[in-house]
């Protein structure tokens, strides 16, 4: 998208009609003969002009398409001024350097300026809020039952032992499993003592690692399950009230002894359901890297795009179809 604010300015000129119904083979250019630059010896006409950019730069057309879409559906916010100015802002800290940021721009975003990278960025908050909001407004009643019943809980009451493994900033393999193997002993020992019948708040006090919470038995207080670690959740949805763990449970915080303290009733659907669709929208984001790219062209599908010209809406499916393997890529890759 080199060049993209000079192109888009020429684009315009063409005054070309993406979304006229028909089956025309080739777009209709006003004044398509007429000259669109000359030189000595030398004239470029609009139709020779959108003819060559055509097959190189569908993805400023689709950039067009996404405005024409998303920027009066989603006017401009204060969260977004926010988040845009901040992520330009981190690109600065990251690369100080003006020229470095520059190169950054071109090659990366490829913008020249900083008006023009603002531009993308707001174009991308934009999609991000119609990807959502689709992915949410699709979700069916069942999907959104299925997970109040296994997934929303009642805020839960717990008391835990934290064992960390100590090892020091320079230590090697076989030392941090040492650690590691030792940290898992300890919670052991805690466990068995809880069921010699000792009692869980004052092993807290001895051996739990948390000095916040050790102070206190060990006790954390109501919390809501998605607050913690997944290890931990996991293992507190698993317990009744005034029951402990039988063992350790590892998290990248160490090894926790938990006691189950308390539980209240799970709110009602209609108070969650909100909540739960912002959450089930992320999940399904999460699993699969290319529904972001899918659901923007189900949305423009929806909108009912109609594509006046073979060449274009070739190249637009083959963009789509490379932004979707790239996205697989990157996700095998990490």
């Amino acid at each position: 998208m080199k060049n993209k604010k000079i192109i888009l300015g020429l684009f315009g000129l063409l005054l070309i009609s993406l979304f006229a119904t028909g089956c025309k083979q080739e777009i209709e250019i006003k004044d398509g003969s007429k000259v669109a630059v000359k030189l000595d010896g030398v004239k470029i006409t609009a139709t020779e002009y959108y003819e060559e950019i055509k097959e190189t730069n569908v993805a400023i057309l689709v950039d067009m398409i996404d405005k024409a879409l998303f920027e009066k559906k989603y006017p401009t916010s204060d969260e977004e001024d926010t988040e845009v100015k901040k992520q330009i802002d981190n690109l600065k800290t990251t690369y100080s350097d003006e020229e470095t940021f520059k190169q950054l721009m071109n090659q990366y975003f490829g913008v020249n300026t900083e008006e023009e990278l603002e531009e993308l960025l707001r174009l991308e908050y934009k999609r991000n809020q119609a990807v959502e909001d689709y992915i949410s407004d699709n979700l069916t009643d069942k999907e959104i039952e299925k997970y109040y019943k296994d997934e929303i809980y009642g805020e839960v009451k717990a008391s835990h032992i934290l064992i960390i493994p100590s090892v020091s900033d320079d230590a090697d393999e076989d030392e941090i499993a040492e650690a590691e193997a030792q940290a898992l002993k300890t919670a052991k020992t805690v466990i068995q003592k809880l069921k010699d019948g000792e009692d869980f708040a004052k092993l807290a006090k001895k051996y739990s690692h948390e000095e916040a919470t050790a102070t206190k038995g060990g006790d954390l207080g109501y919390f809501e399950l998605d607050e913690m670690v997944d290890e931990f959740s996991d293992a507190v949805k698993e317990l009744k009230v005034n029951e402990y763990t039988k063992e350790p449970v590892k998290s990248q915080y160490g090894y926790h002894v938990v006691l189950k303290t308390g539980e209240k009733e799970k709110p009602e659907l209609k108070d969650v359901k909100d909540d739960i669709k912002e959450k089930m929208t992320q999940q399904k984001l999460s699993a699969d890297v290319t529904l972001y790219y899918q659901t923007l062209i189900d949305i423009r599908k929806a909108n009912n795009i109609k594509w006046n010209d073979t060449v274009i809406e070739k190249k637009y499916n083959e963009l789509m179809d490379q932004l979707i393997e790239a996205a697989k890529t990157q996700a095998q890759q990490q």
